[in-house]
């Protein structure tokens, strides 16, 4: 499982965009977002450099947590 914090998440269409960037990226993983705490969770079989230039190439940065 993959930690991130992504935090210039700030509504639900960032939510969207994350997901679905992510799963583009990892089709067969689960990705959960907590808005609140402006995290995303991970369970995919790709690397976390992988998963954070997805989330860049859509207009985020984000960090392992």
């Amino acid at each position: 499982m993959l930690r991130f914090k992504v935090e210039s998440m700030s509504c639900s269409h960032c939510v969207r965009t994350i997901e679905t960037a992510l799963r583009k990226l990892a089709p067969q993983g689960a990705v959960t977002v907590d808005l609140d705490r402006q995290e995303v969770s991970l369970a995919a079989d790709i690397d976390a450099a992988a998963a954070i230039a997805a989330m860049k190439a859509v207009g985020y940065d984000a960090a392992v947590l």
